[in-house]
């Protein structure tokens, strides 16, 4: 992919760098060329993908704190001189049918994915803004286009997510900043361990792929 994705000279602050598909973003934008900070609840895990990467930082961040958010960014900007790019993969998913779902579960759920994302854009926005550039990458799902039973509310989040995105698009467009949404299918993550761990499930949505994993 070299030449592709020239990233040489950019700041990345990529959250939830620590594990799953994060980590592989983080790593990936450090080959092509970017200084990545990696933000993650779990400073830790964090830490040990940094240190895979030349110059690569770390830091504890719950996207959930907007006020922690904004600190975070504003902190890169003073280490590091700029801030460029922030893409964000955080997600949880309590997989229950909409007649079992507790009031905890929801806000849980829609606590995380969708006002964690909104207060990363926020926050992201208001630093790019007003630099006049950047770009912004938000992890919404293939869940918000087809759904099953089950995935309701993580479904509702990452359906929200795209409407943010396009409004924040709209919003930051004219300032030189752009914002995307990406929507991942099933991938080997942390978070899908159970749908790993039950070979029927496994199977099940292995062969809707046409290379049958």
């Amino acid at each position: 992919m070299n030449g592709l994705f020239d990233l040489t000279g950019k700041t990345a602050a990529i959250i939830g760098g620590g594990s799953g598909i994060g980590e592989a973003v983080a790593i990936g934008a450090a080959a092509q060329g970017a200084g990545v900070v990696i933000l993650d609840t779990n400073l830790a895990a964090a830490q040990a993908v940094a240190a895979r990467i030349p110059g690569g930082g770390a830091a504890a961040l719950d996207i959930r704190d907007g006020t922690g958010v904004s600190a975070a960014f504003d902190a890169i900007v003073r280490d590091r001189g700029r801030l460029d790019i922030v893409v964000c993969t955080p997600g949880i998913n309590v997989r229950k049918p909409i007649l079992q779902y507790t009031s905890e579960e929801f806000d849980r759920v829609v606590e995380v994915n969708l006002k964690g994302s909104f207060n990363v854009l926020q926050a992201a926005g208001r630093l790019m803004t007003a630099q006049q550039s950047g770009s912004i990458v938000i992890f919404s799902s293939i869940r918000a286009q087809v759904v099953e039973p089950g995935q309701s509310v993580y479904a509702m989040t990452k359906s929200g997510i795209l409407q943010l995105v396009r409004t924040a698009a709209a919003e930051f467009g004219p300032f030189g900043v752009r914002v995307n949404a990406v929507g991942p299918g099933v991938v080997e993550t942390p978070l899908t361990a159970p749908i790993r761990a039950n070979a029927e499930w496994y199977n099940a949505y292995a062969n809707k792929s046409v290379l049958k994993r």
